[in-house]
């Protein structure tokens, strides 16, 4: 599908990785409603530079785990605009433990409500919009905590409950994918270590010594941190370049996974 003339949704707008996205895709021609629930600063800055792009763009301020902001939310939309074209499902809450320390039982509800349940809620009821405009796209982040877990370099960045969470993520993706069909392709874009999720811009990355960040560093094969534009081509691929793909994950994380450890020599042999 094309981006430009879409009416594209993304949600964790007020700043880093939902910034982006959105803003990226209004330069690109589509008309973009943007979300917000905190972070006023931001949000207003946000608002603003939304703003001088000129057109008819929207940026609201929307509690998303409560369903009946999620279900006014689409009211909104299509009384304004008559369709969805695009959904970037990109809200979460996560909570480092170099950050957090121990859970407490609020920081856990909080994780799992925004990072895990308000997804639902919006794929919910986003989904008969994006079924009604015949040829749409949905795209959820998530991360690769979802198979890392608290272990190794990134067990100071990642909690339990957010890991878990993330590892859900995927079991939505295929069902979200099915319910779709054929009108809507629904992907997972799951991220590793990026600056402003997880990595530089966020306050648990400044909380970690040189040589922790260095350890994560290491442990990918890229050998760096994955940029704000990473993500956005990432994100336009599966708009724009993927129309044979849905109920997959695409995992952008510079190699992480497979970890930093280098391929011996293969030994001498006989036949």
């Amino acid at each position: 599908m094309k981006i430009d003339g879409a009416v594209a949704l993304v949600l964790g707008a007020a700043k880093g990785i939902g910034q982006a996205i959105g803003m990226a895709l209004a330069k690109a021609g589509a008309t973009v409603v943007l979300t917000y629930y905190d972070w006023p600063e931001d949000a207003a800055r946000m608002r603003q530079e939304l703003a001088a792009l000129g057109g008819d763009h929207l940026a609201l301020q929307v509690d998303l785990r409560e369903p009946g902001q999620v279900a006014a939310l689409m009211g909104e939309m299509r009384e304004r605009f008559g369709q969805m074209d695009i959904l970037v499902n990109n809200i979460e809450r996560g909570g480092m433990p170099v950050v957090h320390g121990p859970y407490v039982p609020a920081q856990w509800e909080l994780e799992l409500a925004t990072t895990l349940t308000a997804k639902w809620w919006v794929a919910h009821h986003a989904m008969p919009l994006l079924k009604a405009a015949g040829d749409a796209a949905m795209v959820t982040l998530s991360s690769i905590a979802g198979l890392v877990g608290r272990s190794g370099p990134a067990g100071l960045v990642f909690n339990d409950g957010y890991a878990a969470a993330n590892r859900a993520v995927s079991s939505f993706t295929e069902t979200w994918a099915r319910e779709g069909a054929p009108e809507v392709r629904v992907n997972e874009l799951m991220l590793g270590f990026v600056e402003t999720r997880h990595a530089e811009g966020t306050r648990g990355w400044g909380l970690l010594s040189a040589e922790q960040r260095e350890a994560i560093r290491t442990h990918t094969l890229l050998r760096r941190t994955g940029r704000l534009d990473d993500v956005v081509k990432a994100v336009f691929f599966l708009i724009e370049e993927a129309p044979f793909m849905t109920g997959s994950v695409l995992r952008l994380d510079g190699g992480y996974l497979l970890g930093g450890e280098p391929v011996p020599p293969m030994p001498p042999g006989v036949l």
